[in-house]
Parts: C-alpha cells; sequence; structure tokens
C-alpha cells in the first residue's frame, strides 16, 4: 500500500462527505428559513438582553416591551415580505408551519404572544427579522421608551424655571428703581415706557419657551434669543429713557450685571443652570423615587397632563430591573462624554456597544445549536443514504475504476475553484457535484448492490431482510454522521489540500508560502 493508493482512497472518502455535507447543509438552510430559527433565536435574544436580573413577576412585561420595539418602524422596515397572490401561496405555507412549531415550543402562556402575528401591538407580520443593527435597536429602545419626549420636557421644565427666574430678578430692579425715581405726574412717561419695556422683555421670553415646547427652537436658540432679548431690555433703556442717564446708571449696571452673571454666554448658560440634562438624569427620570423623577412629575402635573400621562404609562410597563440597566448604561455612557449636549448620543452608543457584546455571545449559542442540529441532520443522512464509512473505504480500496473516476471528478472541481480554496459559494460547488453524481456510482445507497456486500442479501431472495444486521451497520454510519455534521467547507478545503498533494506539480499554499 503506497502513498498515491492511500491519497486516492481519502480523495474518494472526502469528495462523498463533501457531496453529502451540501445535502445536510441544504436541509438545514431550509429548516432555518421555514421555522425562522435565526428570527426566532434573535428575539430570544433579546428578551434574555432585557431581562438582566429581571424576576419571574416581570417576564410578562419584559415581552411587552420586545413587542413593543419589534413594532417600530425602523425595525419593521427591516423585515421586508414580498407581496402578491402567487408569491404569498409558498408563504402561507411556511408561516402555518412556523406558526404550529412556535405554538409548540412556547409552552408557558404568556410566551405565546411573540412579536410575530401579534394584534396587540398592531403587527400583522408573520415573520421577524433575522439581524438587527446595534443603531437600530438603540434607537428603537429609545424611541420604545420616549427618552427624547422625557428629555425635551425635563428641558422645558427648566427653561420655563430659569425664565421666572430672570423675570423676577428684572422685575425686582424694576420695582426699585420705581421707588428711586418716585411716583408723581412728571415721570408718569418713564413709568409707562419702563412698564412696555419689561412686558417686552416679558413676552420674549414667553415665547422663547413656547417655541422650545413646540420643538421649533433647541436650547442653544432659546438662550440665544434670550440673550439678545435681555440685550435689547438694557439698551432701550439706555437710549429711549425719558430721564436722564445719570438717574438710570445704578439700575443699567444692576441690569448688566444679572445679565452677565446668569448669561454670560449661550454653552455657559446652559452647562451652569443644568438645562440641558446629562444621561444619567434622563436615566433618573424613568425610575420612580429619584429626584428628578420628582421634578418633572412636580412640573407636569399642572401644565402638561397629557406628557405626564405618557411618561406613568412608560414607567408602568418598564419593569425596575431594565430601569436599573438603563441607569448602570446611562452611568458608563456619562464617563465617555465631555459635555450633556452629547447625553443622548451617549446613552444610545453605549446601549448600541451592550447589544454587539450581547448579539456576539448569542451568535455563538446559535452556532453551537446549529451544530448540534447539523450533527443530528449528519446521523439521519447517514442511515438514510447507508452511508457507512468502513464499506466506502473497502469500496474504495477495491474497486479502482471508482476510484479513479471520484479522483478525476474532484480534481476536476477543486481546479474549477482554484483561485478561492479558502472560500467557496455554496450554490456553486453544489451544481458542480451535482453534474460529476451523474457520472459516478458512490458506494451508499440501499441498492442491491450495496446490500449485497454488506448484508448478503438482495431484494431478489426469498428470504426475508435481515434487520437485526443493521447493527453492523451503525458505528459506520454514526462516523459518517459525525464527518457530514463537520460541513461542506471543511471538506472542500480538506479536498483542494489532498488533491494539490496527490497533484505534485502544484503543492499546497501554505507550502509555497514558506518556501517564498
Amino acid at each position: 500500500m503506497n502513498l498515491p493508493f492511500i491519497l486516492d482512497v481519502s480523495i474518494g472518502l472526502i469528495f462523498i462527505y463533501l457531496i453529502l455535507s451540501l445535502l445536510a447543509s441544504e436541509i438545514q438552510e431550509l429548516l432555518a428559513t421555514v421555522f425562522q430559527w435565526r428570527a426566532e433565536h434573535l428575539r430570544k435574544s433579546i428578551e434574555v438582553l432585557l431581562t438582566g436580573n429581571a424576576q419571574d413577576a416581570e417576564q410578562a412585561r419584559i415581552l411587552e416591551l420586545a413587542n413593543q420595539i419589534y413594532a417600530n418602524p425602523l425595525i419593521q422596515s427591516i423585515n421586508q415580505q414580498a407581496k402578491g397572490i402567487l408569491v404569498n401561496i409558498p408563504r402561507r405555507l411556511t408561516w402555518t408551519m412556523a406558526s404550529t412549531y412556535r405554538s409548540m415550543t412556547n409552552i408557558q402562556s404568556d410566551k405565546k404572544q411573540t412579536v410575530f402575528n401579534n394584534e396587540k401591538v398592531g403587527d400583522s407580520r408573520h415573520s421577524g427579522p433575522s439581524y438587527i443593527p446595534s443603531d437600530v435597536f438603540a434607537t428603537s429602545l429609545i424611541e420604545t421608551l420616549e427618552i427624547p419626549t422625557i428629555e425635551q420636557s425635563l428641558s422645558s421644565t427648566r427653561l420655563d424655571n430659569f425664565k421666572n427666574q430672570r423675570l423676577a430678578e428684572i422685575e425686582n430692579v424694576v420695582f426699585k428703581l420705581q421707588e428711586q425715581v418716585g411716583e408723581n405726574e412728571e415721570n408718569e412717561d418713564f413709568f409707562n415706557f419702563l412698564y412696555q419695556s419689561y412686558s417686552e422683555i416679558q413676552a420674549d421670553f414667553e415665547q422663547v419657551v413656547w417655541n422650545f415646547q413646540q420643538n421649533k427652537f433647541d436650547l442653544n436658540n432659546s438662550i440665544g434669543s434670550m440673550i439678545a432679548s435681555f440685550d435689547r431690555f438694557i439698551e432701550s433703556l439706555k437710549v429711549n429713557s425719558p430721564l436722564p442717564q445719570e438717574r438710570l446708571s445704578n439700575s443699567l449696571q444692576q441690569l448688566q450685571f444679572l445679565k452677565n452673571n446668569s448669561m454670560p454666554s449661550v454653552e455657559n448658560t446652559i452647562s451652569r443652570t443644568g438645562l440641558k440634562p446629562n444621561v444619567r438624569e434622563i436615566a433618573q427620570a424613568i425610575k420612580r423615587g429619584t429626584d428628578v423623577y420628582q421634578e418633572l412629575t412636580s412640573a407636569l402635573q399642572d401644565k402638561d397632563n397629557q406628557v405626564l400621562q405618557r411618561m406613568e404609562k412608560i414607567i408602568d410597563r418598564l419593569p425596575p430591573s431594565i430601569a436599573d440597566n438603563i441607569k448602570d448604561l446611562a452611568e458608563r455612557a456619562e464617563l465617555n462624554i465631555n459635555n450633556t449636549q452629547q447625553g443622548v448620543n451617549a446613552l444610545r452608543q453605549e446601549i448600541e456597544h451592550n447589544f454587539d457584546n450581547s448579539m456576539e455571545r448569542a451568535s455563538g449559542v446559535y452556532k453551537r445549536n446549529a451544530k448540534g442540529v447539523a450533527l443530528l441532520l449528519g446521523l439521519i443522512i447517514a442511515a438514510a443514504t447507508n452511508a457507512d464509512a468502513f464499506y466506502m473505504i473497502s469500496r474504495l480500496s477495491k474497486d479502482s475504476a471508482l476510484r479513479d473516476t471520484i479522483t478525476q471528478n474532484a480534481g476536476q472541481i477543486v481546479l474549477q475553484n482554484r483561485n478561492q480554496l479558502g472560500y467557496v459559494d455554496i450554490n456553486t460547488l453544489r451544481s458542480q457535484t451535482d453534474e460529476a453524481l451523474n457520472q459516478i456510482a458512490l458506494p451508499i445507497g440501499w441498492g442491491d448492490a450495496n446490500l449485497e456486500r454488506q448484508l448478503s442479501w438482495t431484494s431478489k431472495q426469498r428470504r426475508p431482510f435481515p434487520i437485526w444486521r443493521i447493527i453492523t451497520l451503525m458505528p459506520g454510519w454514526i462516523i459518517s454522521g459525525i464527518a457530514i455534521a463537520m460541513g461542506a467547507p471543511f471538506w472542500f478545503d480538506l479536498l483542494g489540500k489532498a488533491v494539490n498533494v496527490r497533484n505534485t506539480g502544484r503543492p499546497p499554499a501554505s507550502t509555497v508560502r514558506t518556501e517564498e
């Protein structure tokens, strides 16, 4: 027994396992598509991510939150479903099979309300996405929790308080000026001018707050408008006042001091007064009992009951464990930012990072599960095709014609894919092996030719099939099942290396690189 003979037998065995592995991968892909294994695994992984340290009593609310996230238009746009009568006929069959599979696997009653075809969240789709980008998930979670609305409400409340404080300070200066000038008829024009000027700045400040509440202005524009209005008020007193400037000098200095102290610049004002809530405060706003929650609810009770009701509804359906997780993410995000303007964006990035880590772990779990399914399919295919490893080795070692035919076809397939031995398209490889099968009678199957050699029995014989002798085939099936589960890419790569070793004129690529 020489080396070329061993290589030919090995190439023949590898080629057979390559074909059977392609069959297994096709079946596994079909099962994954019909039963939506990827989409189902992704949904469960997201539930695990949201669950964290949640108690069993919170499971229903976590499932509801997951459904709300899946109902977000960003995620729904990822889940593309074909349209049309002819296209939907086979899809309805797969939907029915997938629905039956999920109803059998989801034993608990609360688990039956999944994101697929869930009427509670208005989702009439029968499938879910098998992949969700981290930025889409983070944005969907933030929108589901209405964090931008909470941030806007908190900023609006603080801006309104800031407005009232500044107007109260200005009003105090105006009253002192009134006492200083004295109330008499000759100062009536000045008082009318003073009250009109104060009414104008008051109206300007009120308009700024209203514009911010209506999302017409951001905080920068709002504070900038207040600063400009304050400057106009001071300038108007200087230029248009009926009184001499020397009688207004103290009041003007006080107003200028108040303006410089409370509103030195847009960025400085926002930073010092906390008008833009930081990411930690936003996270605390959705957790009852915190100072920020009390601040916001107290301000909204008399002003905007609709926003307060929406906020309370969000908190009611938010499990405490998730609120704690978001608070932890916010604290980590706060360590990575330099100013408050990046707060929500930093929280979004932290959620993306956390989601990526979770999906990486989920991918490992899915691959392990897929390996288990591949092993089961490999054993079934080995038994169904009677792929006895010991018998195949025996046939290949004794039948030189079979050995040469397989070696020749295997060499052609490797030659056709010589530029992509590291990776080959499965569909292309499947097409090439199908052509080769038309020329080869592989030593597998339940035909008389194989059964006569394996069990000394054919269908033409009158005696019954020796079922008990199948036990002798099982060790070979088990070996073949394990080999099939290793996957087509593994066997194709091994086939390429074996063919290159056999063709001494072309050593393996690794050898060429070493010599170079």
